[in-house]
């Protein structure tokens, strides 16, 4: 049987009448900001934005804000830290062409490339860890 509380959780996400479109960006935490920019510059062509004293990592239409650990703007996540982070990119390049890139600037690929699901379905992925330890995934949708 739910409890009282879990029937008003229920109910209140059903009721919802908020619609998300889509990520903005995200806040990786980072030990030095200027290696993180050229390791994303350099292995899968982010480009460095400097706005208000902050700065962001560009791809399409989105960012990666960067913090620099102990020095993260507010408000900020309960407890940042370099190396939490987990997350995938979705490219245009073939994902062999990626991986071949990923080897020739010397990144170890840590899994894959491997079949996986995404947010629109079935996909293909591989795996490695940025600077600060982050996991990045970068994938190709099947066609």
């Amino acid at each position: 049987m739910m409890t009282a509380p879990k029937r008003r959780a229920v109910k209140a996400r059903a009721k919802s009448e908020i619609t998300i479109d889509r990520i903005d960006h995200f806040v990786l935490t980072v030990k030095d900001v200027a290696a993180s920019c050229r390791f994303y510059e350099r292995v899968l062509g982010l480009r460095r934005v400097d706005f208000d004293g902050r700065v962001a990592l560009h791809l399409g239409s989105q960012k990666i804000n960067l913090h620099r650990a102990g020095h993260e703007f507010e408000p900020k996540a309960r407890r940042p830290a370099p190396g939490s982070g987990d997350f995938c990119l979705i490219a245009a390049t073939p994902l062999d062409a990626v991986i071949a890139h990923l080897k020739a600037c010397g990144v170890a690929i840590e899994h894959g490339p491997v079949p996986k699901t995404g947010a629109r379905g079935p996909m293909r992925s591989v795996y490695f860890r940025d600077p600060d330890g982050n996991l990045v995934e970068v994938s190709n949708y099947d066609a």
